[in-house]
């Protein structure tokens, strides 16, 4: 049995061979690791002495610039919400057509602000306080700084606001003008009519230069896209069977749930709106600012709501989610002019009155019997000339001004474009046959249908 033995001693020895290396091993795995880890320590370290080092004025300009695009952004989402609010609150028949009208809104709109819209709003030296064009498409930028804006990403902000304009009237002309009638109307509107009532105080125009304010466009937005459909729905008249024997006989949207979601997203929008508006976003004043503009707009939207949802209740003796739904664009349409100037309580009044007012001004049309299918007109017209006129009121502003502004916009933009939309009446190409609305403006304008 020697050979036992002998296999014993051996594993003995291995055994204690292993046991004295172990301890090298594990001393010399740490050396090998630390080396790569100092190496890399060291390479990371050279990377960032080469990094090139920022200034203040360089992170204040690239903060301005990113956050007014994602404004920008939020603005142009608006369009969504405004397709579904108009197709949810008219017949299944039209809804096609409404979310054509919308989607050429931007696409046209862009491309005609691009080419003189934008020249004609800020014209710079160039301007009379009246009328001025700067350039073709869009001017070379200056140097960086806090509140500088490159003129791409400004473009885009106020390309955003020249459709939203736009695109008010789709609603209010809903269910009766031919297709390609709209395409002239919207190609004119976003890249003459307003961008001239635009520049008279963005633009550093003649109401400007009076004291006249609005911050994000009550008026110079809302209004001008309120009065234009106003001028729209008087000149083509009533759909058929809205009206019978002098009374008002309603046409219940097909999707309400369709226009709630579009009111949420408008909501939501109107944050770009609103707090894109300040155009500067570094430093203390311009982050409370923000935060006050973005608190006042959320408030005065709740409250619109709830008091049309009320004014509404009291009156028809069961509560209306359309109402209500108008109600919360109206108060963020009352709240844009001033959302930055009031404080939170008047924020709340400013809101509620636009909430009643919205009401009236739906009763008001079905009285003169004014065919607008979505409330473009109260909700924009109207509560945009509140928005204005508030700004005076709770804002140290001229009152006088105010109203001058809060006036002659409106009044501008109805009376240009009843001018426009007669022409086209008494050329035969405002309205479609009786035939086609009847069958729908998606199977006789596009032949297609938006549900099987």
């Amino acid at each position: 049995m020697n050979w036992k033995h002998a296999l014993t001693g051996l594993t003995a020895s291995l055994v204690v061979i292993l046991a004295f290396s172990q301890p090298t091993l594990a001393f010399d795995e740490p050396e090998t690791a630390e080396k790569p880890a100092a190496e890399a320590a060291e390479e990371t370290t050279t990377a960032v002495e080469e990094a090139p080092k920022l200034s203040l004025s360089e992170l204040y300009y690239a903060l301005d610039n990113s956050m007014l695009f994602l404004c920008a952004v939020l603005v142009l989402f608006m369009q969504s919400g405004f397709a579904m609010v108009e197709s949810g609150f008219n017949s299944s028949k039209n809804t096609i057509n409404i979310l054509f009208k919308n989607l050429m809104d931007v696409c046209a709109g862009v491309l005609i602000y691009y080419t003189v819209g934008y020249g004609l709003m800020y014209p710079g030296d160039s301007g009379n306080g009246y009328f001025g064009f700067a350039q073709f498409g869009i001017g070379e930028a200056g140097d960086p700084g806090p509140g500088v804006l490159h003129p791409q990403v400004d473009f885009l902000f106020q390309a955003a606001f020249a459709a939203t304009a736009a695109t008010i009237v789709s609603g209010a002309v809903a269910g009766r003008m031919k297709f390609s009638s709209y395409l002239i109307y919207s190609i004119i509107l976003t890249g003459i009519i307003y961008p001239i009532s635009g520049y008279w105080k963005w633009g550093g125009g003649w109401l400007d230069a009076m004291g006249f304010y609005d911050f994000a466009g009550s008026i110079v937005v809302h209004a001008v896209g309120g009065f234009a459909g106003l001028a729209g729905a008087i000149v083509l008249g009533p759909r058929i069977g809205r009206f019978k024997a002098g009374k008002s006989v309603p046409i219940p949207g097909h999707n309400i749930a369709q226009a709630t979601l579009g009111v949420f997203i408008l909501w939501v929008g109107w944050y770009g709106f609103n707090p894109g508006s300040q155009l500067a976003f570094g430093g203390t004043d311009n982050t409370n600012a923000v935060m006050l503009i973005a608190t006042n707009t959320t408030l005065a939207a709740a409250t619109g709501g709830v008091a049309a949802m009320i004014l509404g209740w009291l009156m028809y003796g069961k509560p209306d989610i359309s109402m209500a739904l108008n109600g919360v664009l109206a108060g963020l349409v009352g709240i844009t002019a001033n959302c930055d100037s009031v404080t939170n309580i008047e924020a709340i009044a400013i809101g509620g009155i636009a909430g009643l007012l919205v009401v009236f001004g739906i009763l008001a049309l079905e009285k003169l019997k004014i065919d607008d299918p979505v409330g473009a007109f109260p909700v924009h017209g109207l509560c945009g000339i509140w928005g204005g006129v508030a700004t005076g009121i709770f804002g140290d502003y001229n009152l006088g001004v105010q109203i001058l502004g809060s006036v002659v916009i409106p009044v501008y933009a109805f009376v240009t474009m009843f001018i426009l939309f007669s022409f086209l009446k008494v050329i035969g190409q405002l309205r479609v046959s009786e035939e086609d609305e009847l069958k729908g403006l998606d199977l006789s304008e596009h032949g297609m249908q938006a549900y099987h």
